[in-house]
């Protein structure tokens, strides 16, 4: 109990959406109905996502609701060539307002904020997502409007699809960022093309969230019992293993917004050879996916992955100069602009910009199975330090709790990646 009651104090979106699990599989068990029709489907999402914003968020919902409804609208009403830049633009200033509201609360009238307002911050930042995918998938023809579901639904509702896809509540309080095409595709074909059930996968997902959050746990009493201050090497180890402890976070919530996105039949990728159903289809990391990767760039792709992507869609293929840069820029915009986050992710642009430069002259000369080795273990354990201070940075977002990563032997790691290619090209 003690457990639990400590989850639902410092992870409320895990409790929601466990509670949200029955009803997300309760939509995949009413679309084999033939009674349970195409309208009904988009309303159960859409009504879904309603009540969950209003239980969760309380009188914040509406930070949510009301540019939710705008972007349905603003998708229905524009061309398809118009609509990409008016919802950029809107979410991103909407959400600004809002990320600049808490960072006035905290800072400078030092005040805390309702987990009720940042909650809905965060499913505003997702909705920004959606919204924008939505907008480039239409302006990229890849859903032509009027949907095909239009006839169905007739003309008053023909802002349905948009609206349900900005508010269905598996993807409410969480990711994966599933595309609009994706979704529309999925909801027209849910009755006729069902996929196989996903209970199994439910439950492995949901066992492995519980032992996460039991391992975050053991590593949150490790970090409270041991001091950072024990010397350069016990420095290191424990920033090293504080930023796993919050990645761990990470995963599990990952986790669990993948079983939501199952629970409803979203995800399904095929069969495995031996006939196993395969649920992998929307995913945004795994520990075992992501924590071996030995380069940074390598980390990065993985690491959150459907967020990665669009933000490669949206920034990093639209712009020919500095893409790198912008990109990490916008995506310290999108988090919020604290300071940490400023810091950490222009940390992060330097670190894989040096990342591509150094594995490129090293390459060639790892001529032998022990130097490939010792190489690879090299850069992991560079890979796993660059990362772990990127990740405090970002996660603590003060400058206070900046200044005293600074004065952290472990900071010197991403300082001495970055300045190693200069070191290069000198000798």
């Amino acid at each position: 109990m003690e457990s639990l009651r400590l989850v639902l104090v410092q992870h409320p979106q895990l409790v929601y959406q466990f509670i949200s699990l029955p009803f997300a599989f309760l939509f995949y068990m009413l679309a084999k109905l033939r009674g349970f029709t195409l309208t009904h489907r988009y309303l159960y999402l859409a009504v879904g996502g309603c009540v969950l914003a209003s239980v969760t968020m309380g009188p914040y919902s509406s930070i949510v609701l009301v540019p939710a409804l705008s972007s349905a609208l603003l998708a229905y009403a524009l061309q398809p060539q118009d609509v990409h830049p008016w919802m950029l633009g809107i979410h991103m200033c909407w959400q600004t307002f809002w990320h600049l509201s808490i960072q006035y609360s905290e800072y400078w009238l030092q005040e805390s904020c309702d987990g009720r307002l940042l909650l809905a911050v965060s499913a505003l930042m997702l909705l920004t997502q959606r919204a924008t995918s939505m907008s480039m998938d239409l302006q990229e023809g890849k859903v032509l409007p009027p949907l095909s579901g239009g006839a169905v639904l007739g003309r008053a509702c023909a802002v349905l699809p948009y609206l349900s896809y900005s508010l269905y509540f598996p993807a409410l309080l969480g990711g994966p960022l599933c595309s609009f095409a994706q979704f529309v595709h999925f909801v027209e074909q849910s009755a006729s093309s069902r996929p196989p059930s996903p209970l199994r996968d439910i439950l492995s997902k949901a066992l492995s969230v519980a032992s996460l959050e039991w391992a975050r746990r053991l590593l949150r009493d490790l970090l409270i019992s041991y001091s950072p201050s024990l010397g350069c090497l016990g420095q290191v180890l424990w920033v090293w293993t504080l930023s796993v402890a919050l990645r761990m976070r990470y995963y599990s919530h990952w986790a669990l917004s993948d079983c939501l996105n199952n629970a409803v039949g979203l995800g399904f990728s095929g069969y495995s050879q031996h006939g196993t159903p395969l649920w992998d289809g929307l995913s945004d990391g795994e520990p075992w996916m992501v924590e071996p990767s030995s380069r940074l760039s390598q980390f990065t792709r993985k690491w959150n992955r459907t967020t990665a992507a669009w933000l490669r869609r949206l920034i990093f293929q639209r712009y020919r100069t500095t893409p790198l840069a912008l990109t990490f820029a916008f995506s310290a915009w999108w988090h919020g602009l604290h300071p940490g986050q400023v810091v950490g992710f222009m940390v992060w642009a330097a670190a894989v910009q040096a990342d591509y430069r150094i594995h490129n002259y090293l390459r060639p000369l790892v001529d032998s199975r022990g130097k490939k080795l010792v190489y690879t273990c090299l850069s992991w354990v560079l890979t796993q330090l660059v990362i772990a201070c990127i990740m405090i940075a970002v996660e603590f977002r003060s400058v206070v709790s900046l200044l005293l990563l600074c004065r952290m032997h472990a900071c010197l790691f991403p300082l001495i990646y970055i300045l190693t290619p200069f070191l290069m090209k000198r000798q």
